[in-house]
């Protein structure tokens, strides 16, 4: 009863944190006339404060001395901060120019970004299926390409950026709060500067648009600590392979946005292309699906043959679209 119970309450997180950074798109407009960089700064610096009260509050300050010790994961630690600070950035930048639905597929094409990396730095192989979705994924940005006049760059940005933040993520092997303390105090002072430097200049929103204008800023960082907070509640309760499709109802929201709130245009080429990159991700969701039966089948078939009692029959976990899934998104 305790773990069906503990189960329940990681899914509501998982559903919190992934409907948190589908509804993200309506934020940041709010900030406005503030510009992309401003914010970005000011999501950084505030970030940074609230994931510091989150430390000190449950005292986990271990792993400072043990990253500093390691001068090649700090440099990964830098080169993580680097790509969610170009990640973040576009995404901003997109939103507040009438570019959501863009921003979207580069979260949906994500996934298939991530396999194409597997293969391309890490070795792997691919299944035929597997093969076929990143090759649908393919003729989708070249039909959306067709359809923009010029190759998605939002999307393709947002999508190679993130795969690779997830990549550096895996090797670093770090908790969420902790590598988002380190990305941010690594981000910190190159923000600040900025801040300070806009100010210097006259052209700092911050104290110029009033008292609500500053509070909206500074709850960029509660925008971007309270979702990831979520997710490591839901991680710890219910099973990765399940968070791996949640992760899908963030870009479904923020396409819904874009086109039903946002009214941006979607004409027929765009269409095609997003309905060739759904096809994709559903040939990769059936795939995880027979693979996880079949290796669920196969162990236990194992333990029979070992004379092993068969574990009692419970649900099965939804598997992840991935065959790897990378670390969930702190963005957005």
């Amino acid at each position: 009863m305790k773990a069906q119970n503990d189960q329940r309450t990681g899914l509501l997180y998982g559903f919190a944190s992934y409907g948190m950074w589908g509804i993200v798109p309506l934020f940041w407009p709010l900030l406005q006339p503030a510009g992309a960089i401003e914010i970005l700064a000011h999501r950084m610096v505030w970030s940074l404060a609230v994931v510091g009260v989150a430390l000190l509050a449950l005292r986990r300050w271990g792993w400072v001395s043990e990253l500093l010790r390691q001068p090649r994961k700090l440099a990964l630690t830098g080169v993580a901060a680097a790509l969610v600070t170009v990640n973040w950035g576009v995404y901003i930048w997109s939103v507040n120019n009438g570019a959501v639905v863009e921003a979207s597929l580069g979260y949906f094409i994500n996934p298939l970004v991530t396999i194409a990396l597997g293969v391309l730095v890490l070795g792997e192989r691919l299944r035929r299926t597997q093969w076929a979705a990143v090759g649908i994924a393919v003729a989708a940005v070249l039909v959306l390409a067709v359809g923009y006049g010029r190759p998605p760059w939002i999307s393709l940005i947002l999508a190679f950026s993130f795969a690779l933040y997830g990549l550096i993520k895996k090797q670093l092997g770090m908790g969420g709060l902790e590598s988002l303390t380190a990305e941010t105090v690594i981000m910190f002072l190159p923000a600040l500067g900025y801040l300070l430097w806009l100010g210097s200049r006259g052209e700092s929103t911050f104290t110029a648009q009033g008292p609500g204008h500053a509070a909206l800023l500074a709850s960029a960082g509660l925008v971007t600590a309270i979702p990831l907070i979520c997710f490591g509640a839901a991680a710890i309760r219910v099973p990765l392979s399940t968070l791996g499709l949640l992760q899908y109802m963030a870009p479904v929201f923020q396409f819904g946005l874009g086109v039903l709130y946002f009214h941006e245009a979607m004409p027929a080429a765009r269409w095609a292309g997003f309905s060739l990159v759904w096809a994709a991700l559903s040939i990769l969701t059936w795939d995880a699906l027979r693979t996880a039966h079949r290796s669920r089948a196969m162990r236990l078939d194992g333990l029979r043959l070992d004379g092993l009692p068969a574990p009692l029959p419970a649900p099965d976990p939804l598997p992840a679209p991935l065959p790897a899934t990378a670390p969930a998104r702190e963005t957005a």
